[in-house]
């Protein structure tokens, strides 16, 4: 999908030099991604003590073998 996004020279210079991106739109893509990661693992963390889990880690690794 293309999208026209206005940012400002300087954000996308630092940008390009953090992600050592090619492109822009490498660049915009991948700090959207890593963005969206961070509010998923945000929003993880908060559940914590919310859950109940009635397999161990053990468990856990050797059924994703």
């Amino acid at each position: 999908m293309r999208t026209t996004v206005t940012l400002e020279y300087e954000i996308l210079d630092e940008l390009m030099k953090k992600t050592k991106a090619r492109s822009k739109t490498s660049a915009v893509k991948e700090a959207v991604i890593d963005y969206l990661r961070r509010l998923k693992i945000r929003d993880i963390k908060a559940m914590k003590g919310r859950l109940e889990f009635d397999l161990t880690a053990e468990e856990i690794r050797r059924r994703e073998r």
